[in-house]
Order: structure tokens, then C-alpha cells, then sequence
């Protein structure tokens, strides 16, 4: 061990003089003294590396060779105390021979010796006993040595024993302090009982002097209370005859309730007619107040445009580096909300929206810019919201957000839910979600039990027009935390992957659909409205992303897809008879909300840095084009039941379809929803 603690400290400082020759400027040459002198090092540090290792294993070895000499350690001294017991019982047979052959020798001494014969025969009998005298002698002197320890411990135990008795004899001193003590208690105790008998002794007089005292005063009363009842049987009779008097009255009370009944039931009767008509009028004046305000609403949200577009522009992170590459080109306009200005290659450029939110601009400020809509969706009308824009300009952080700070999802269904239950007591509201992708134009279902299987979109067969999805999971809620556990269980299977832009890029188009069918209590009306929040995937050009393989194929459907939407919004800004709608799986899904019986609002996510301006050039462009579209005024899908008032409402009728036996489908007006039991168990609301 010594030698190996010796070879580390070699090692060490052989490693510290290899580190102070790669410090050195000339540590890389090659040829000179000092690169020859650290490969001799290297040589001696390998050696010494061998050297410790061959010491490791020698010191492992030894350990075991310490284990093996232990165990056989172990078992010599066992075999030793039985070579001791062996011992002690032939000592005890050389002593019995021993005393046997005294006796022999003291018999034979206590003889005559006539006979030489004899004599002999006892001298070779005596020369054996001699020796074994001797090893008795020996084995005698090895028992007294015993003795001897045996006597010393013995006479260590009397000086134990005579300390014992020592503490003994304390111990029976405080025992009889304590005796002395407890008597003295005992006898304290004793004088405070006396003491208690003579307190309970008087007390008990004292008490029974106070009972005597009030006994006299109760007989004193008791006798005052006689002559009262002498003098109350007078008024005991005209008692009696004041109960007769009534009696006589009670008999007569049923007419007497009769009547009074019938007046009262006139005057209820009046009450009810005149609660009747004024709630008759009341009912009229808040029917013309509801269509007043929808109008107004719908006329407010018509005037701001059927398509408006909002840009928000994201603060510059760390993401983006640093230097020329990462330093703003964005600026606003101080009097106007709704300019944005961009520096490209050196240009300014101006781009005029909606409205344009600046970094400093929280998620409350966007989506005060999205409550009207939510109010449109419950009053009956199609809804989409969508955000549009390179991979990480903050679509997906718009519009989902985080847990501390929700986006416009999380904002949107819980001005939803508030608004249902405002209107709880008039109103009867359904609402249902279903989420799904476009995945290399492919659409998938986000909720299904299989993701990956291809739906397709139809035309109700009843004419309307309307579209659905057969096959489309739809879940039926009463809260948001309903959807949530829907947004949980959606997100698992959305299709993620890195690109050169952002580390968890999403190559798919994302859609939330709520729809919200709602029925009046008071008239029957029945509304039907749909909420579509999309999450576009990057816009960006499939160079800048970096992609390849299947990563090249993902932009090139998610370019086309893009496209296609480009070229819906120019045939609806030129107003061309024929809108291809068909050409991608995202317009054909959406063209209810890009079609005039919709309101729509997008939301361009913008980098502010210097080398996205090529991008941000590009969404800016495309939201301006979008925003000069006209859709014309949106129309409300509403059913009326039964209402006696002659009030118009627009009605367009819900398309029912037959139901796979497999799966759930999602149809417009379609009120019955099955999907598979595991998922249901999986996202049922916890009671």
C-alpha cells in the first residue's frame, strides 16, 4: 500500500508536469527536447498506470490471501480448545495413575524384600512411573499456575463483591431516608385529611342552617300563594265565562274563513292576470332587446370587417444570437395602432392592419380583440380563428400559451363557458370539441383510437352546403378543464420535428372545433355555432428551414397547403365566380370560415430580428392581402321551434347523416357523438 500511495504521488506530479508542457507556447512542436521529454513522461505515466494496476491486483490478491490465513486462523482455535479439553482429560488420567502408583510404591516399600525377582519387576515398573511422575510434575505445576490466575480472579470477584456490598449499604441508607420521608408524608397526609373532615364537618352544618333558613322562607311563600288562589277563583269564573264567549265565536269562524277565502282568491286572482300581462310584456321587450343587441353586436363586428388581421410582433430572445443578424427591424407607428414598418435590405417598408401589437403587448391585450367573436360563435354564427407566420415567431404561444399565461384557446372557451352560464337561465347550451391535423395533406384525427388512419371531408347529402367529417371524434364538455384534458390528450399525437428555425417545429396544421348548439327555454329558437382555432405550421421556404427527406417532403405539403390558402384569399379579393377551395386539404376544411356565412380573424406572428425580415416581408404581404378581402354579411344558423311572435330569423337547416358503426362523426347540426370507450374513460371530467 505504501508502494501504490507512493507511485499516485509519482503519478500526480508527472501529470501536473505534462500539463505545464501543453501550457507552454512551444508545446507542439515537434523534434525539439521538450516534446522528447514529455513522450518519455507519457511512457513513464503509462508504466506507472501499469504499475498501479499490477499493485491493485496485487493488493486484491493479498486481501484474499488475509480472508484465507482469517478463516484458517478460526479453525486452528477451535481445533486448539479441543486439543485443550483432550489435554485436561488425560491430565486427569495421568493423575489418577499417578496416585494408583504411589500407592503401589508405598505398598511395596511397606513389604519385605525375600524375593529379587519382585524387586526387578518393581524398579522396571518404577522407571516408567518416574516419568510419568515428571510429566504429572509438569502438568501439576501448569494446574497451580492455573490455580494462581484462578485465585487472582477470585480475589478480584471478593474485592467486586466487598465494593457490592459497600453500595449496598448506601443503597439501604437512602432506602431508609426514603422510609423516613414516606412516614412523614404519611403523617402530613393523615393531618390534611383531619383537616378535610373538620372543613366538610362545617360545611355541612353551614349548608343544612341555609336549608333550614330557606324552608322558611318557602313556607312563608307557600302560605302568600294560598291566599292568592282565594282571592284568583273570582277571576277563574269570569275566565270561564270569557272561554264560553269565545267557544260560541269559533263556531261561527268557518263562515267567517269562507268568506274572507273568496276575497282573498279575487284579489290573487287580479294579482296573477296583472303579473301575467306584464310578463307577457316583459317577455316581448327583452326578445326586441336580445335582437337589438345581436344586431348591434353583428353590425359592430360586420363594420370591423368579416376577415380582419392583427400582427403581433414577438420580442427578440436569446434564441436569436447575437450581432448584426439578431438586432431589431421592426418599428411602430406612435399615432397608429395599426402601421407597422419594416426595415428590408436597408428599405423601409409599411404595412397597414387591423391591428398590430407590439413586444410589450400581453395575451389579455390580444384577446380583448376576440371576445366579440366568442359572443358571435354562442349567438349562432361560424367562427375561425387562425394564426399565420414563420416557425418560431410565437403562433403556438399565442394561441395556446402556458399554464400561467393562457392564449387565445384557453381565453376564448372560458369566455365561452362564462357566457353559457350567464345565459343559463334562458338558454340550454350543448357544447362538443374535436381536434385533428393536416399532415402531408393528409387529415388525421387527434382524439381517435387511431391517429394515423385518413379521413376525408363530405358535402351533407341534404343540400346545405355544409361540410363535416365522417369519422371525426367529438367529445361532448362542461368545462374547460373538459378541454384541456382534450388539448393533453390532442398534443401527444400532433407530429413535432426539429428544423433549422425551432427545436419542436410543428409540421402539421392544428384544429380545435367547438361547436355550440344552444336552445332558447322560453321560445324554442335553436342555434348553431361553430369556433374553428387553428395553428397553422411554418410559412417559412423550405431553404431557410433547413429540411431534408421526409423533413423536405413535410415543408413541401405545408408550402403547398399555404399556397393554396394564397391563392383562396386572391380569387375571393378579385371575386372570381370560382373559389378553389378544393385544392388543399386546409381551405376545403375551412371554407366555412373563409366563405360569407363566417367571421374570421388572423393572427400574424411576426420575428422582429434582421435575418427574418425575407420572411417577415413574406406574412406581411400575405396578411395584407387577406385583409382586403370581403366576405359580405354572416348569417346565423338558427332553427325556430315554437314562438308565437312573428320576428324573421335566418335558418339554415342541420344536415343529419347516418353514423359509422365504427366511429363518431362530426356533421353539422349533428347532436349524437360515440367514440371509443378507453378514450372516454380516459377524458371524463372528474365529478
Amino acid at each position: 500500500m505504501v508502494e501504490n500511495e507512493r507511485l499516485r504521488q509519482e503519478m500526480r506530479r508527472c501529470e501536473a508536469e505534462l500539463q505545464e508542457l501543453r501550457g507552454k507556447p512551444g508545446a507542439a512542436c515537434t523534434g525539439c527536447e521538450h516534446s522528447q521529454e514529455s513522450a518519455q513522461l507519457r511512457d513513464k505515466l503509462s508504466q506507472l498506470q501499469l504499475e498501479v494496476a499490477e499493485n491493485k491486483g496485487m493488493l486484491s490478491e493479498l486481501n484474499l490471501e488475509v480472508q484465507q490465513k482469517t478463516d484458517r486462523l478460526a479453525e486452528v482455535e477451535l481445533r486448539l480448545k479441543d486439543c485443550l479439553a483432550e489435554k485436561a482429560q488425560e491430565e486427569e488420567r495421568l493423575s489418577r495413575r499417578l496416585r494408583d502408583s504411589h500407592e503401589t510404591i508405598a505398598s511395596l516399600r511397606a513389604q519385605s524384600p525375600p524375593i529379587k525377582y519382585v524387586i526387578k519387576t518393581v524398579e522396571v515398573e518404577s522407571s516408567k512411573t518416574k516419568q510419568a511422575l515428571s510429566e504429572s510434575q509438569a502438568r501439576n505445576q501448569h494446574l497451580q499456575e492455573q490455580v494462581a490466575m484462578q485465585r487472582q480472579v477470585l480475589k478480584e470477584m471478593e474485592q467486586q463483591l466487598q465494593s457490592s456490598h459497600q453500595l449496598t449499604a448506601q443503597l439501604r441508607a437512602q432506602i431508609a431516608m426514603y422510609e423516613a420521608e414516606l412516614e412523614r408524608a404519611h403523617g402530613q397526609m393523615l393531618e390534611e385529611m383531619q383537616s378535610l373532615e373538620e372543613d366538610k364537618n362545617r360545611a355541612i352544618e353551614e349548608a343544612f342552617a341555609r336549608a333550614q333558613v330557606e324552608m322558611k322562607a318557602v313556607h312563608e311563600n307557600l302560605a302568600g300563594v294560598r291566599t292568592n288562589l282565594l282571592t284568583l277563583q273570582p277571576a277563574l269564573r269570569t275566565l270561564t265565562n270569557d272561554y264560553n264567549g269565545l267557544k260560541r265565536q269559533v263556531r261561527g269562524f268557518p263562515l267567517l274563513l269562507q268568506e274572507a277565502l273568496k276575497s282573498v282568491k279575487a284579489e290573487i286572482g287580479q294579482a296573477i292576470e296583472e303579473v301575467s300581462s306584464n310578463n307577457q310584456e316583459l317577455l316581448r321587450k327583452y326578445r326586441r332587446e336580445l335582437q337589438l343587441r345581436k344586431k348591434c353586436h353583428n353590425e359592430l363586428v360586420r363594420l370591423k370587417g368579416n376577415i380582419r388581421v392583427i400582427a403581433r410582433v414577438r420580442p427578440v430572445t436569446k434564441e436569436d444570437g447575437e450581432g448584426p443578424e439578431a438586432t431589431n427591424a421592426v418599428t411602430f407607428d406612435p399615432d397608429d395602432d395599426s402601421i407597422i414598418h419594416l426595415l428590408h435590405k436597408g428599405k423601409p417598408v409599411s404595412f397597414e392592419l387591423d391591428k398590430v401589437f407590439s413586444p410589450r403587448a400581453s395575451q389579455q391585450d390580444v384577446f380583448q380583440e376576440v371576445q366579440a367573436l366568442i359572443t358571435s360563435c354562442i349567438d349562432g354564427f361560424n367562427v375561425c380563428i387562425f394564426a399565420y407566420g414563420q416557425t418560431g415567431a410565437g403562433k403556438t404561444y399565442t394561441m395556446e400559451g402556458t399554464p400561467e399565461n393562457p392564449g387565445i384557446n384557453q381565453r376564448a372557451l372560458q369566455l365561452l363557458f362564462s357566457e353559457v352560464q350567464e345565459k343559463a337561465s334562458d338558454w340550454a347550451y350543448t357544447i362538443t370539441v374535436s381536434a385533428a391535423e393536416i399532415y402531408n395533406e393528409a387529415l388525421r384525427d387527434l382524439l381517435g383510437q387511431e391517429p394515423q388512419e385518413k379521413l376525408e371531408i363530405r358535402l351533407c347529402p341534404d343540400g346545405s352546403g355544409q361540410l363535416y367529417v365522417p369519422g371525426l371524434t367529438e367529445f361532448q364538455v362542461q368545462s374547460v378543464d373538459d378541454i384541456n384534458k382534450v388539448f393533453e390528450f390532442g398534443h401527444t399525437n400532433r407530429t413535432t420535428e426539429f428544423t433549422n428555425l425551432n427545436e419542436h417545429s410543428s409540421r402539421s396544421h392544428a384544429l380545435l372545433i367547438v361547436m355550440v348548439r344552444g336552445v332558447d327555454c322560453s321560445t324554442g329558437l335553436r342555434t348553431t355555432g361553430k369556433l374553428n382555432l387553428v395553428d397553422l405550421a411554418g410559412s417559412e421556404r423550405v431553404g431557410k428551414s433547413g429540411a431534408e427527406g421526409s423533413r423536405l417532403r413535410e415543408a413541401q405539403h405545408i408550402n403547398k397547403s399555404l399556397s393554396a390558402l394564397g391563392d383562396v384569399i386572391a380569387a375571393l379579393r378579385s371575386r372570381q365566380g370560382h373559389v378553389p377551395f378544393r385544392n388543399s386539404k386546409l381551405t376545403y376544411l375551412l371554407q366555412d370560415s373563409l366563405s360569407g356565412d363566417s367571421k374570421t380573424l388572423m393572427v400574424v406572428q411576426v420575428s422582429p430580428v434582421e435575418k427574418n425580415t425575407s420572411e417577415t416581408l413574406y406574412s406581411l404581404k400575405f396578411a395584407e392581402r387577406v385583409r382586403s378581402v370581403e366576405l359580405g354579411p354572416g348569417s346565423r344558423r338558427a332553427e325556430l321551434g315554437s314562438w308565437s311572435s312573428q320576428e324573421h330569423l335566418e335558418w339554415e337547416p342541420a344536415c343529419q347523416t347516418p353514423q359509422p358503426a365504427a366511429r363518431a362523426h362530426s356533421a353539422p347540426g349533428s347532436g349524437s357523438t360515440s367514440r371509443p370507450g378507453s378514450i372516454r374513460r380516459k377524458l371524463q371530467p372528474s365529478a
